[in-house]
């Protein structure tokens, strides 16, 4: 089972619990970022053009505990740059772990076999492994020859030791479907991880490889031709199955940014862990103060082709949870691939935010 019975529980109980007590925006997840400081230079990060003083910051081991509180989501994603850079990155998790939060530690790990000595085993510590596909297409992604096989090593080592592991498989528009059906048979069924969580790459404003990215149409007509392919594999994913129905345009979903809020050096991060419209000095004024509807498809050109997890996994869970014999029909029978896709969110108001921002 890719995501624990206890994780599933968990999460289930918390959603039941804001619910009665009407909040209609809560965390799901918190997307901790301790570090920008990487050991890669993907092509596709928009991260590494940060100036030196920027990338030298740290959030402190007191900062990372009092995010996770001040958010009180039940899960804790902890990217990067690179975590595991950070000198206090055990004590992090330890303090997350110690709460019974569930942390998933993104890595590209390069430096994981060499670390593993420093955690221990829980079903509160995930490592995920940062994969963008077969040997030939991670490497490409992350612009540096041998990732690949470094990485398959480490996640052999750490699942030896009993290490939870899923892999972060995030993929371009260079991408074939022969290819990634492939590689996701080799990790799931191999390299034996619990899970895969696989989404189309995001344009960030600053990355320098602009020309990569999908189109929404193209993210749609990619995952029905991959899930032909993964009929009768044996695939697990570490997601919803009502995400990857909407992967294949089966859902026309709006995103929901305040479900991974983002944590950062800056502060709370505005409005979601991919845009960078600003910050806000806390979680509440995060919550409290930003404009969520001038957000997301339909409404924002930025997120026009946007389908990653980080904002629409949350509107997959919610709707799991509030039609629980919809997603299991889909669960039982398998993502369409055939049918006419869900119709597209309507981009009038997206033209009319641009009006807005050029009148002003």
């Amino acid at each position: 089972m890719p995501v624990p019975l206890i994780q599933q529980m968990r999460v289930g109980a918390y959603v039941l619990r804001q619910k009665m007590a009407g909040n209609k925006r809560y965390p799901l997840v918190l997307m901790l970022e301790p570090l920008f400081r990487c050991n890669l230079a993907c092509a596709g990060c928009g991260k590494i053009d940060y100036p030196p003083f920027i990338l030298n910051k740290r959030l402190s081991v007191q900062e990372c505990l009092d995010a996770a509180e001040d958010c009180g989501a039940p899960i804790v994603s902890i990217p990067g740059g690179e975590p595991l850079l950070h000198k206090e990155i055990v004590e992090i998790v330890e303090g997350l772990v110690a709460r019974k939060i569930f942390v998933y530690l993104c890595t590209n790990a390069l430096l994981l076999e060499k670390r593993l000595d420093d955690f221990k085993p829980s079903p509160y510590l995930t490592f995920s492994v940062h994969l963008d596909g077969d040997k030939e297409h991670h490497d490409r992604a992350v612009c540096q020859d041998g990732v690949f096989d470094r990485a398959v090593s480490a996640i052999r080592a750490a699942r030896d030791r009993g290490f939870r592991v899923n892999i972060n498989c995030t993929l371009f528009d260079y991408a074939e479907p022969e290819n990634v059906a492939d590689f996701l048979s080799f990790v799931c069924n191999d390299l034996d991880v619990e899970g895969v969580t696989v989404a189309p790459g995001y344009a960030y404003e600053h990355a320098p490889m602009q020309e990569h990215f999908m189109t929404r149409t193209r993210t749609k007509e990619f995952f029905r031709a991959l899930f032909r392919l993964g009929k009768g594999r044996k695939w697990d994913f570490n997601q919803s199955i009502m995400y990857l129905d909407f992967l294949a345009g089966n859902r026309q979903y709006k995103c929901t940014p305040w479900g991974n809020p983002t944590r950062n050096v800056f502060g709370w991060q505005r409005p979601c862990y991919l845009l960078g419209e600003g910050h806000a000095p806390t979680f509440k004024a995060l919550m409290e103060e930003t404009d969520w509807d001038h957000y997301g498809t339909g409404n924002y050109d930025k997120c026009a082709d946007c389908m990653v997890h980080c904002g629409y996994e949350p509107t997959a869970v919610i709707d799991t949870l509030a039609h629980p014999l919809r997603a299991l029909k889909v669960a039982i029978s398998g993502v369409e691939t055939e049918k006419p896709m869900a119709p597209e969110i309507p981009l009038q108001d997206t033209l009319a935010t641009d009006e807005r921002s050029d009148a002003a």
